[in-house]
């Protein structure tokens, strides 16, 4: 399958995506992935060949990727225009949406104001809120998950410290009656509470609930085969 690599602009900072649409089913509705904190585009690469031939579009936010890492901008807002400025690039008008980790209140917050554009929607593993991190996080984290992990090249350090310092914790919520998946693990490092799955219930009224049980929070290690069986049975 060959992807397009292509890119975007939000206020002149450049947001990198791939999309699989040269090798689309139009007839199927389109699919936008947001990824998770430190995650880039490419490493969406083996879903969307999995997923052939609906369209598949995945972006690498600022500060990730081959996106640019503008000095400041990392607070929710920026984040869902980053979403935004793709969605126009790549002229999709309704689609299904797929986040991960700390894509997901990137992505409840873009179908919180553009509910008319999402078809189906599928969240793993993460609250409806949008975290504020504490101010010893950016060397923790840099320390000892991106060096040690080779992953300074997925997330640049100056995003990670543009998150912490900007972002602004709030919990995203609203009601609705599309097709919602929610995913958590059910093993230690999971990042869905019980509570937080009951809040999820309140919101959305067409829910349905898969849990993992030989998953945490980093699925696609633990059973990646039967999580991208579970998305695209969604999907579908």
């Amino acid at each position: 399958m060959k992807l397009i690599s292509q890119t975007s602009i939000n206020n002149s900072v450049s947001i990198h995506y791939l999309d699989s649409h040269p090798d689309s089913d139009f007839s199927l509705t389109p699919l936008l992935i947001c990824p998770g904190l430190s995650e880039t585009a490419e490493e969406y690469q083996d879903l969307l060949e999995y997923l052939m031939t609906r369209r598949c579009i995945v972006l690498s936010f600022r500060g990730r990727g081959q996106s640019d890492t503008p000095r400041t901008g990392y607070d929710l807002k920026d984040h869902v225009a980053d979403i935004e400025s793709v969605v126009k690039s790549t002229g999709i008008n309704q689609f299904h949406f797929y986040a991960f980790s700390r894509g997901v209140s990137y992505a409840l917050e873009y179908t919180r104001l553009h509910p008319e554009q999402i078809g189906k929607l599928i969240i793993l593993d993460y609250p409806p809120e949008h975290k504020a991190m504490p101010m010893d996080w950016p060397k923790d984290y840099i320390d000892n998950y991106l060096i040690p992990f080779n992953r300074l090249s997925h997330i640049r350090p100056e995003a990670v410290r543009g998150i912490q310092r900007e972002s602004v914790q709030r919990s995203i919520k609203f009601s609705s009656e599309k097709p919602v998946l929610v995913m958590r693990g059910l093993l230690e490092g999971s990042l869905i509470s019980n509570e937080e799955l009951e809040e999820y219930k309140k919101q959305f009224s067409n829910l349905q609930i898969a849990e993992l049980k030989n998953s945490g929070h980093d699925f696609r290690s633990t059973e990646r085969s039967k999580l991208y069986k579970i998305i695209k049975e969604f999907a579908e």
